[in-house]
């Protein structure tokens, strides 16, 4: 969503373009899902408190997302060749990190078929060439959204007791979902624009009875934003800027009314 062009020339007197390059073929340009990753996770931390496992769930969660970037990729173009590198490195890291994590928590592979079934459906889009499809992006957020439960699950906690967590974080990561297609892809929709208020607006009044004052203010100001940003010509790292911001409003107000 936020990419640079890795393609450009180089300019003249440049030296560190070579490894910008390859730092660039490890890394996706997609800044704006760093914040739909941790997010989820850190809500959920707060919540339980952490436990050693944590921290090499976290690491997998990391590579997992990097492994299955890469891994679409090869589905869209049909050129696996052309990721190996990333396929092999990112999937070592992934099943090294979580091996600790089932070996611990081997309850967590009680997610596993959701999360098969998830992923076969950003598979499906990938094939299409169809990734920014509304539903893809929504079994993405559900994928995220999930590790909630698989944080609670490592922290011995009933994924249960999180269920208004995780349906806050939802809530959030669609409104963002809408937001920014109305900010780029269909700024030009003003049925876009009308149903992410709308959307916007009704999570608010979810907040103002369920999640109580600090959530219902964020949901407040994101409804604002929603409102008043689209059709302002913002760049797509200042959309993103604004969205890690919109994250720890959030997380900030979930540490309020759960922790």
């Amino acid at each position: 969503m936020f990419a640079s062009s890795p393609g450009r020339p180089p300019t003249s007197g440049t030296v560190a373009r070579p490894a910008r390059g390859r730092r660039h073929r490890f890394l996706p340009p997609q800044h704006g899902a760093w914040a739909m990753l941790l997010l989820p996770y850190a809500a959920a931390l707060t919540v339980t408190g952490p436990r050693w496992p944590h921290l090499p769930l976290l690491g997998a969660w990391l590579a997992g997302y990097l492994l299955s970037y890469y891994a679409l990729q090869a589905v869209k173009t049909g050129r696996p060749d052309r990721v190996r590198p990333q396929l092999l490195l990112y999937g070592g890291a992934t099943a090294l990190l979580a091996a600790p994590v089932l070996l611990a928590r081997p309850a967590v592979l009680g997610y596993a078929p959701l999360y098969g079934l998830l992923v076969g459906g950003n598979v499906w889009y990938a094939r299409r060439r169809r990734e920014r499809a509304v539903l893809n992006d929504l079994a993405s957020v559900t994928q995220s959204t999930l590790m909630v439960f698989v944080v609670a699950t490592v922290a011995g906690v009933p994924p249960r007791a999180l269920a208004g967590v995780a349906a806050a974080v939802f809530a959030y990561l669609v409104a963002t979902v809408l937001y920014v297609k109305t900010m780029i892809r269909e700024r030009e929709s003003a049925g876009y624009r009308r149903a992410s208020v709308a959307y916007h607006l009704a999570v608010l009044l979810v907040a103002v009875v369920a999640w109580g004052p600090a959530m219902a203010a964020v949901f407040g100001l994101l409804l604002l934003r929603a409102a008043l940003l689209p059709g302002r010509r913002l760049s797509p790292l200042r959309v993103g800027v604004l969205e890690i911001v919109g994250s720890l409003l959030v997380l900030a107000a979930i540490a309020v009314h759960w922790a």
